[in-house]
């Protein structure tokens, strides 16, 4: 008890540190895989802090840093992503983002539209407390600050993924790790969660359909991929609705970009289609690539057409353990339900939005869970939610995030000790 009343009490004095970081973050975004000034300033701070050690350079611009309790135990993982968004920020605050730059070849805004600038000022901000009082540390925390969440950019790796393959769940390796984010769907400083399948997983689909250039006026006279596409992406939305059973899991395969032709009256020789691909279950996500291939091919076939479907895997199922989630959803609770703002704690629904932490979940396991920070004069469903260039945090609920990353660490290593 006196422990969780240290934490309580730290987090409530560095509260205004955490913002003072959080809005310097969010002045200086940086984009995936070029987080080089926000390693800087972590590595830095870690260093500071007396950690036992600190890496650099983990998967480009990653940092991991390890700090060793005063007490035997466990070890535990925490994690925050670094990374910044290629959008422009239409917010008019004081450290509104100004930055710019290339992002795979084309020059864009930077900022910070999904609230990464929150999630590493709160793991620096637990790093603070935990540091503070390591001699009642019953255990190891390993601190992991993680480079492009939101995709690398194009032909290089990137993320958890590279992370993992360069070693940051080994010496020493976690027994569980846990994360979070913040949403706009939900009020400041409350609590979400979800056992199991709680993010989607995400692909990337293209489909490049082949027909025979000709004259707009003598369609017969050619192969149109126009019409072609046309029926592949109305077939493509009976997959969901008529393919697969939806009393297991819910699924999305939506086409978001189509390009084909120059002219009105020129059939095009090819059309290109653009998609992505959401499930909550690995095996209908397999069935899903399946029957997308073959239908596209087996109408483009029939049309005359020649098509290449491509999959590219991209995140895991966000599936929380749900046992690990069972003895931890306490430590929440009381989180939620304690501190200067108390404000509760609810189940949430499943997101089709897609999270790279699902990678550390396939190997250890982990809990991801959400924090609000929509403010309380404005309804969550109307808030603009995260990527959008108008994407707002109320910081009351950063706090919250810290105290529940402090408590799920210090509780979760006391329970491997009374093990």
């Amino acid at each position: 008890m006196s422990l969780q009343q240290d934490i309580d009490a730290a987090s409530a004095a560095l509260e205004p540190q955490i913002i003072a970081w959080r809005r310097d973050l969010h002045a200086h975004p940086e984009l995936g895989n070029r987080e080089f000034r926000t390693a800087s300033i972590v590595a830095e701070h870690l260093r500071s802090l007396g950690f036992d050690d600190v890496k650099t350079g983990v998967a480009h611009t990653g940092v991991v840093g390890l700090l060793k309790g005063g007490k035997p135990g466990g070890v535990v993982a925490l994690r925050a992503d670094m990374d910044g968004l290629p959008v422009t920020e239409e917010v008019e605050l004081p450290f509104a983002s100004k930055a710019r730059a290339v992002w795979n070849g084309e020059e864009v805004g930077v900022m910070h539209a999904c609230g990464h600038d929150c999630h590493v000022a709160i793991l620096m901000g637990v790093a603070s407390i935990l540091a503070g009082l390591r001699d009642q540390i019953p255990g190891t925390v390993k601190f992991i600050f993680q480079p492009a969440e939101e995709m690398p950019p194009e032909g290089e790796e990137g993320g958890a993924a590279l992370m993992i393959k360069e070693g940051v769940l080994e010496n020493p390796t976690p027994q569980a790790i846990f994360g979070l984010h913040v949403t706009s769907r939900q009020p400041a400083g409350v609590i979400g969660y979800r056992p199991g399948p709680t993010m989607a997983s995400s692909d990337k689909l293209k489909i490049t359909v082949h027909g025979k250039q000709t004259h707009g006026a003598a369609p017969w006279l050619g192969v149109d991929p126009i019409v072609t596409s046309a029926q592949i992406v109305l077939g493509l939305q009976t997959i969901v609705s008529r393919t697969l059973d939806l009393n297991r899991e819910p699924a999305v395969v939506t086409i978001g970009a189509i390009k084909g032709g120059v002219r009105e009256n020129i059939i095009p020789d090819s059309v290109e289609m653009r998609g992505t691909i959401r499930s909550f279950d690995e095996g209908m996500r397999d069935a899903i690539h399946e029957r997308i291939t073959t239908l596209a091919e087996g109408i483009s076939t029939a049309s005359r057409a020649t098509c290449k479907v491509c999959i590219t895997k991209n995140y895991p199922v966000t599936r929380n353990d749900p046992v690990l989630t069972e003895q931890m959803v306490p430590t929440l609770t009381r989180v939620a339900s304690t501190g200067p703002r108390p404000m509760g704690i609810e189940v949430v629904p499943k997101a089709t939005g897609a999270e790279d932490f699902s990678f550390f979940q396939r190997l250890i396991p982990g809990l991801f869970f959400f924090v609000g920070v929509t403010p309380p004069d404005i309804e969550p469903s109307k808030a603009y939610s995260n990527h959008s260039p108008r994407f707002v945090v109320d910081e009351r609920g950063l706090e919250v995030g810290v105290r529940a990353l402090a408590h799920l660490a210090v509780d979760y290593l006391a329970s491997t000790v009374r093990a």
